[in-house]
């Protein structure tokens, strides 16, 4: 079992600034890689706060010079609001920068209301075009001469400058829900990136067997990797209602969540409040004993038993997602007690 860091800088009010957050970040990263993390991921948002990363690629470049053997991942890079040549030159460009540790993830996207400003209002379920379209044309151009015409993407003879520097190009990673999203990772030979956001680990148990019939379904093509990516707050055992902090951090999340998805409150200035919670009143997923759960909360002992049962599953890393709405200090307590307590029970 690998384990990695899904970061982002996320803003709650204007109190702390947007320098505080990038340091922190760093820090975080740079625990993570004393701790055997194998990659830190960071994907790709817009004109919002609360999930900051208009680019994965500068942030990306930073920690390269920072760190010596983590792995560096766009988790994800949004294909609908990328041009294929852009995608291969830069993440090509970050592999050079790091000598050979990118790790490129794509995904077709989520918000609409990114879409809206992003993509000229294309709907975001359409989004999948573009991710179908980049992955066969960032893998040609890292070869070398290359010209594409298809239905979202065309551009004449171009190549990739410069080339990445990892032998057999950078690892490419899909984040797949679906059925076909799966089958098409598989095909075209990338990793597979899943979360099960709210849900518990029979969701975990689903998405491992679509993942799996994607396997089935193409015998003749290497097993790629698969990835979990899970809300994570670990709190002491002599804490027993420590698990409270991180279930209502992360319920304030999945409500600012909500608000965002639904596309319905234009924010001001990058803000927008989090849906009220008598919205979930009647939601049993949003109840702090179900969030506990169906997220990874727990103490270091209740945390191993269910990466243990990922393991059984065949998942090959999991990923500690840090984003929850918490504060910086509470986020590297957590951090600090998984890689002290439950990273060496993999080892």
């Amino acid at each position: 079992m690998k384990f990695s860091l899904f970061v982002h800088m996320e803003r709650w009010d204007e109190q702390v600034s947007h320098r505080q957050l990038f340091e922190d970040l760093t820090e975080l990263t740079l625990m993570a890689e004393d701790g055997g993390f194998s990659t830190v991921w960071i994907g790709e948002h817009h004109a919002m706060e609360y999930t900051i990363s208009p680019s994965p690629m500068p942030l990306l470049a930073y920690l390269a010079a920072r760190t010596e053997n983590i792995r560096l991942g766009a988790g994800t890079i949004i294909a609908p609001f990328w041009n294929p040549i852009r995608v291969a030159g830069e993440c090509a460009l970050l592999d050079v920068i790091s000598n050979g540790r990118m790790e490129v993830g794509l995904a077709r996207g989520a918000y609409q209301f990114e879409f809206d400003r992003m993509a000229n209002g294309m709907p975001a379920t359409d989004g999948g075009k573009a991710l179908r379209e980049m992955v066969p044309a960032v893998r040609e151009l890292w070869k070398g001469d290359y010209a594409f015409e298809g239905e979202v993407y065309k551009f004449p003879t171009s190549t990739s400058v410069p080339k990445p520097v990892q032998k057999g190009m950078p690892p490419m990673w899909i984040a797949a829900r679906d059925p076909d999203s799966h089958n098409f990772a598989v095909k075209n030979g990338c990793n597979v990136m899943v979360t099960p956001l709210m849900k518990g680990d029979e969701e975990v148990l689903d998405l491992k067997n679509k993942f799996q019939a994607a396997l089935d379904n193409n015998p003749d093509v290497p097993r790629p990797q698969l990835m979990v990516l899970r809300h994570t707050h670990v709190h002491s055992p002599a804490e027993p209602d420590g698990w409270k902090i991180g279930a209502q951090a992360i319920s304030r999340f999945y409500r600012t969540f909500d608000a965002w998805f639904g596309n319905k409150t234009t924010p001001v200035n990058g803000f927008l409040e989090p849906s009220p919670e008598s919205k979930f009143a009647e939601v049993p997923a949003f109840e702090l004993e179900n969030i506990r759960k169906n997220t990874m909360i727990g103490t270091p002992e209740e945390i191993i038993a269910r990466i243990k049962y990922y393991q059984e599953l065949g998942v090959d890393e999991f990923s500690f997602w840090c984003d929850n709405s918490l504060p910086h200090a509470e986020k590297k307590k957590s951090l600090e007690l998984f890689i002290k307590e439950v990273v060496p029970a993999f080892n």
